[in-house]
């Protein structure tokens, strides 16, 4: 079963009930406005057993430890972000995520050559998804699959870095215009967030890449 992703970016209240996840809003709970009955509809709850990762992206947002406790033993990922809105910490379960703890052996125990050999794989996908997204918006990718083809076991070439500066340069004067990648904006947000979102999915697979090449976000994809 695919696992939901939670968002929450306003002030709520998360806490747990019969292994459901209880999200309470202050705004509607002091608004002695409204009807009791009204509030006590705008409480939603959520099985905790179908939940894959949860973000927290408000700094007004208070969650119990007993919460957290069912999220980590249900293998949920938990994010927080800063007041910027970019992803600062991930919370995992280590106890009883028995393939999480087989990853990190096999890492662990994986050999310089084979370490080589892994990233040479990864850098070629990245090249060939990256190429593959430019030839959606009409450039010629003869270059980087010829980058791709020549990757060598642990890329001492960098032939990755020499992709990803083409890529970037380029994908976005058909996507936003002219963007300077290194100032802040909503798009640079926006990638960073769902790259926080795979690696709180994959951490172990995720863990050794850069920035993972996707089709933008807000495009509705």
């Amino acid at each position: 079963m695919i696992k939901r992703t939670l968002y929450f970016g306003n002030p709520a209240y998360l806490s747990t009930k019969l292994d459901q996840l209880i999200v309470r809003l202050p705004a509607v709970e002091k608004n002695d406005s409204l009807p009791e009955e009204f509030k006590k509809e705008a409480t939603a709850s959520i099985p905790i057993e179908d939940i894959g990762v949860v973000i927290l992206d408000h700094q007004q947002i208070s969650i119990t430890q007993a919460l957290l406790a069912k999220l980590l033993d249900n293998n949920a990922a938990v994010i927080t972000c800063n007041g910027t809105h970019h992803p600062t910490g991930l919370l995992l379960n280590l106890e009883s995520h028995s393939l999480q703890s087989q990853r990190f052996q096999a890492q662990l125990e994986a050999t310089e050559p084979l370490k080589k050999q892994l990233w040479q794989q990864t850098v070629r996908a990245k090249i060939l998804n990256q190429a593959a997204l430019l030839r959606l918006h009409g450039f010629e990718t003869e270059n980087m699959e010829h980058w791709a083809d020549d990757v060598k076991s642990g890329d001492p070439e960098n032939k990755e870095g020499r992709a990803a500066a083409w890529y970037w340069a380029h994908i976005f004067k058909n996507v936003n215009g002219s963007l300077p990648l290194d100032e802040p904006n909503q798009t640079n947000i926006a990638y960073r967030t769902s790259y926080a979102i795979l690696l709180g999915h994959h951490p172990t697979n995720y863990s050794t890449m850069r920035m993972p090449c996707c089709a933008p976000p807000w495009r509705g994809r």
